[in-house]
């Protein structure tokens, strides 16, 4: 990226100085992706741009929006009661994150490698002039510094191998005082761990190779090298999850939408699962991670 001032010029973005030119969707998408991507963002775009139908409509099973919905609260509690400001959604997919946050983000901008996920994302956004979506890539984000009050990523952090490269970017968009969100899958807990390696060479839909969950202890070192400090991280999802969600890779996952009353059901199974978690050594357990972290307010 040139870090220079951008202008629209017909179906393009151009560079102040004319040096750099970014090519501009018939639906308002800067695809700064197609000048610059790294090899495992070229990767992850290929994959999702292939992937998204089926995501897209796994995410309608009733329930996946049941054990989401729970997920959804866990998220908004671990939020502080005010307004969030600027938000940018790194790895924004569908824009989800931003849908989640409502009102509460004033202004939105999602970035994703994926055109057809950053399509979906555009398409089911309100048009109000609050919400923008551009092609990018995490480890080196076409936005500016010190531009945004929050940065979200539900679902992003595991797709980026490089997370020093990630933090560091999302670091530099942060205002000072400015918070960082993530909600992704976790593996602290080793039965989980060797699930994942099995369920990864099975299933056509993840990439073993560029998928890495979170665990708590590298990822608290790599946001502190980034200036972070962490305020809150916690686990959900057990058993249940592992049946309940994930229909796009576990193709029998789907046969609960025949089960009747199975919303009545997911919601019981979502109370499990949190009542697990809380016995002794099970806190870090769960195969979700929800976590804040602040970006000190003086240097």
């Amino acid at each position: 990226m040139s870090g220079s001032d951008l202008h629209l010029e017909g179906d393009a973005l151009v560079a102040a100085d004319g040096s750099h030119r970014y090519r501009v969707t018939p639906s308002q998408i800067p695809l700064f992706g197609e000048t610059w991507l790294s090899p495992e963002g070229e990767t992850q775009r290929a994959h999702y741009d292939a992937l998204a139908p089926k995501y897209l409509t796994n995410l309608e099973l009733p329930h996946t929006r049941e054990y989401m919905a729970y997920l959804d609260g866990a998220l908004l509690d671990a939020l502080p009661a005010r307004s969030l400001g600027v938000v940018a959604e790194v790895c924004c997919g569908a824009g989800e994150g931003l849908r989640l946050l409502g009102a509460r983000a004033a202004v939105g901008v999602g970035v994703d490698v994926s055109t057809r996920m950053l399509e979906a994302a555009r398409a089911d956004s309100a048009l109000d002039g609050t919400r923008a979506f551009v092609q990018g890539d995490a480890t080196r984000l076409p936005l500016k510094s010190g531009a945004f009050d929050t940065v979200v990523m539900f679902g992003g952090i595991h797709h980026v191998n490089d997370r020093r490269r990630l933090f560091a970017e999302v670091a530099r968009i942060l205002k000072r005082g400015g918070l960082f969100v993530w909600r992704e899958p976790a593996d602290d807990f080793i039965v989980w761990r060797a699930l994942r390696t099995v369920i990864y060479r099975m299933a056509s839909s993840l990439q073993a190779d560029t998928e890495r969950p979170v665990r708590f202890e590298p990822t608290r070192r790599d946001l502190t090298d980034a200036g972070f400090i962490i305020d809150r991280w916690q686990t959900y999802g057990f058993l249940a999850y592992c049946f309940l969600m994930n229909s796009d890779v576990l193709a029998v996952n789907r046969l609960w939408r025949y089960v009747p009353a199975i919303r009545r059901l997911t919601r019981v199974a979502t109370r499990i699962d949190d009542r697990t978690l809380r016995l002794p050594g099970l806190r870090r357990a769960g195969l979700i991670a929800i976590g804040t972290a602040s970006k000190p307010a003086a240097a």
